[in-house]
């Protein structure tokens, strides 16, 4: 190979790293400040952001509001981005927003929550999971475990998402299932499981929707009721995924979050240089964490990556 052609080939390469090359993106999640399932979401952004050489701003409001999340779309439109990230967790607080950076011509992919609405809204496709068919499955699963009644823990109150995990875990688990609302205060959570426990001892399932915030302390509550509860949860930690290798706890669904925020980044990233996009959704999940498989995922939890 002659000088010119290295030496041209380098020019290329160099140009595609160069941070004139970068384009900017915008991430607006509704993920709160101390929930760690987004912590996740945002190092794949991050990620993604470095290894496809664009600029990503990662925005999030302080607790679940969705004025506040609304406020934040629009403020990123008016900034005019190559391309705007967004989960849509209530599709009637944010559909205006996320219709107005279509109508600017801003690039959107939703991320996470909104498959269901992702494509009306004019987002360019969804990478995430079904939430009623990840719920089923679980439902599925625990009553197949042997069991008959049911809790259905929901730390966010009012997002859509949350509650098609719940209706789709009442339709696979086909016994009793009553939705516990709380917040997302793993001390709350844990006092008002145990109450649930105590109050009713027939019992004998605890389905979770996030495991930190809501899987680790059903864990405690139903360890501390002294009584055979299965407990499992939607999405991944460290604790709860150790919880599984012991024996105190049945599962846990991966939609792999790291996916969703590493995939929409760099398609978006390729979209803004080079017009590249998937032609459809992108499914992160459900997959079935049980014991056979918790062990070897529990480092990667720790490291912010499951």
């Amino acid at each position: 190979m002659n000088k010119f052609i290295k030496g041209a080939l380098a020019a290329g390469a160099l140009a595609l790293a160069t941070p004139a090359f970068a384009q900017e993106i915008i991430v607006v999640s509704h993920g709160q400040a101390n929930d760690p399932f987004w912590s996740v979401v945002k190092n794949g952004v991050e990620q993604a952001g470095k290894d496809v050489g664009v600029n990503v701003d990662y925005r999030a409001p302080e607790t679940f509001d969705m004025v506040a999340m609304s406020q934040l779309i629009d403020a990123a439109v008016n900034q005019e981005p190559d391309g705007l990230i967004v989960s849509i967790p209530d599709a009637d607080a944010l559909g205006p927003s996320i219709e107005r950076a279509v109508a600017a011509g801003i690039p959107v992919i939703s991320i996470n929550s909104g498959s269901d609405v992702s494509k009306g809204l004019g987002a360019l496709l969804h990478v995430g999971q079904d939430e009623f068919d990840a719920g089923k499955a679980a439902g599925e699963a625990l009553a197949s475990m042997g069991g008959s009644s049911a809790i259905c823990v929901n730390q966010e109150v009012g997002n859509v998402s949350l509650d098609l995990r719940c209706s789709g875990f009442a339709e696979g688990f086909g016994g009793n299932v009553e939705v516990l609302p709380t917040t997302n205060d793993p001390a709350e959570i844990e006092s008002k499981v145990a109450a649930a426990l105590a109050a009713d001892e027939s019992i004998d399932t605890v389905m979770a929707l996030g495991a930190s915030t809501a899987g680790e302390p059903s864990v405690a509550a139903a360890k501390a009721s002294g009584r055979d509860v299965n407990v499992a949860t939607f999405d991944l930690s460290a604790d709860f995924l150790q919880s599984i290798v012991d024996g105190d706890a049945a599962f846990a669904i991966d939609q792999q979050q790291f996916l969703q925020g590493y995939l929409s980044v760099n398609f978006m990233g390729l979209h803004a240089k080079f017009g590249l996009m998937p032609g459809g959704n992108v499914p992160s999940g459900p997959n079935l964490i049980t014991a056979d498989k918790a062990g070897q995922v529990i480092e990667l939890s720790a490291q912010g990556i499951r």
